[in-house]
């Protein structure tokens, strides 16, 4: 987990931190400064709700949900996000 200063969130830190929020892995100071910032953030308020529903239905899914291609197509796009990643 990254060490953050006291300084506001920006829209891009909260995009790198949703996933530790809604895993409750953030510090009780980064989790208020989170909330700070969606208090007066109406985009990444969105985009935290969008993560919440996105995590409701990709839970839902089961394999014979999607076909052999589209599987391929996301395993794919996996590994690539896998490789990008720090």
């Amino acid at each position: 987990m990254r060490v953050y200063r006291r300084r506001r969130f920006t829209c891009q830190e909260i995009v790198e931190l949703v996933t530790d929020y809604l895993d409750d892995a953030l510090t009780r100071r980064d989790r208020r400064r989170f909330e700070t910032h969606l208090s007066g953030c109406d985009h990444c308020t969105e985009f935290l709700r969008q993560m919440r529903t996105t995590i409701v239905l990709s839970g839902s899914l089961a394999d014979e949900d999607l076909s052999a291609i589209r599987q391929s197509e996301l395993l794919t796009l996996f590994r690539r996000w896998c490789l990008d990643s720090p």
